[in-house]
């Protein structure tokens, strides 16, 4: 008879997916004044947490939970809207966990660490063995039994995912200095002469704020930080670096649990802080082929799925066509004798007659005035762009009235709109 292999334990079934979606994002400005980094809007019917989600859920990770803190009304209101499916009886749960002064009474999470230790008791009832600590705000594809597999087979204390990034761009980042067994010797906080690695001296390793622990070794390690006066009570900053003085601490590389459709050339992984970069991901989607295919059926990318009816394109006139190149337009649009040039519409939006959008990012539920013509801009959610508005053509101009980058991207959010119109 002839022996066949045991096959590998499923260890994302005995691990929680611990996603922290408590940041502010303050390098997105306005986009974040009523809402959560992880909570703004991407890719025209998806929030940002709905990556670090969905790598959980498409891994076979069967128990979530998110701590919230800043602005959490609207990224609250999306994940009981579009993450409520998980069921107790099937051994699933998803927990949401706003900072609740649970400690002490005037104690909110006071870092990175400390919104896991405050909720410690919680991920312990589960009894699971491994927990996947992600950040809520980064947009790619992730399968993270590979990389809790490589916990298990190097036997660390902790494994930090990591990204191989051009040496002179990983100052922005925490920088893991290793060994040629990728085994962490040194942890650098936004250096400004990042270490290479042993392979390739041109290239660092940067933190992408993903972390596994085997459940009881963090715990300690919570327990142990907590009692350390003037720790800064966060994973970047003293759980990590201590744990590469003490302990084992392995490096991730990224390229070896990225998911890639065909199509994609690259590992896919952006960090959408910036407007600029916010601005230029979601662009980057209206092009024939993106650097991510969100229409990867193997690795969808799952929300909360609004009920809209299609989107509706009228008016076949000389200059009143409702038209889209290169574009994508969510349910609920309706394009009524506008021009759409390489732009990316959230749901419910109304472009009226002669109207104009090139290179534009437009949130749900906006109306764009008859004649109003956009030019690489980022339009928050529920504006009314008024009649005739012309922006992202003038410098100055724009300047004087909305939020302008200094690569020229114009955001326009309702309270600016309000402005010009008192």
């Amino acid at each position: 008879m002839v022996s066949r292999p045991r096959p590998a334990p499923n260890l994302a079934r005995n691990a929680m997916a611990y996603v922290l979606a408590g940041g502010r994002g303050t390098r997105l400005y306005e986009l974040t004044d009523s809402r959560a980094k992880p909570a703004v809007h991407f890719g025209g019917k998806s929030r940002i947490i709905d990556f670090a989600l969905s790598n959980a859920l498409n891994s076979g990770i069967r128990r979530i939970a998110v701590a919230t803190q800043y602005n959490a009304f609207s990224l609250i209101r999306h994940l009981q809207r579009g993450w409520n499916f998980f069921r107790p009886e099937r051994n699933e749960s998803f927990d949401i966990l706003p900072a609740s002064q649970r400690i002490a009474p005037n104690q909110w999470y006071e870092g990175t660490a400390d919104a896991v230790y405050q909720n410690a008791d919680i991920i312990e009832r589960y009894g699971v063995e491994y927990v996947i600590v992600l950040a809520g705000d980064h947009v790619y594809k992730m399968d993270y039994e590979a990389m809790l597999r490589d916990h298990v087979e190097t036997g660390a204390d902790v494994t930090v995912g990591v990204i191989e990034t051009p040496r002179p761009q990983a100052s922005a980042f925490g920088v893991m200095h290793v060994d040629e067994n990728d085994r962490i010797i040194d942890f650098v906080e936004k250096p400004a002469d990042p270490p290479g690695i042993p392979d390739n001296p041109e290239i660092a390793l940067a933190s992408m704020g993903i972390y596994v622990f085997s459940a009881a070794f963090l715990f300690e390690q919570l327990r142990r930080d907590a009692s350390v006066s003037g720790s800064n009570r966060d994973f970047g900053k003293d759980l990590i670096p201590y744990i590469v003085r003490y302990g084992h601490a392995h490096a991730h590389r990224f390229t070896a649990s990225c998911v890639r459709a065909d199509t994609e050339p690259e590992a896919y992984w952006r960090d959408v802080g910036t407007i600029d970069a916010y601005w230029a991901a979601n662009i980057d989607l209206c092009t024939v082929t993106p650097a991510l295919d969100l229409y990867d059926h193997n690795w969808p990318i799952w929300t909360y799925a609004e009920i809209t009816p299609p989107a509706k394109f009228v008016h076949d006139e000389e200059g009143r066509r409702g038209n889209a190149i290169s574009s994508l337009v969510a349910g609920g649009c309706i394009i009524s004798g506008a021009n759409l040039n390489t732009s990316l519409v959230f749901s419910n939006v109304h472009c009226h007659s002669f109207s104009s959008l090139s290179g534009c990012v437009v949130m749900p539920d906006v109306d764009v005035g008859r004649g109003a013509r956009l030019t690489n801009c980022v339009v928050d959610r529920r504006v009314r762009i008024p009649a005739g508005l012309v922006a992202g053509e003038d410098p100055e101009r724009d300047a004087e009235r909305f939020r302008r980058t200094d690569n020229g991207i114009t955001l326009i959010t309702v309270p600016m709109i309000e402005r010009l119109e008192s």
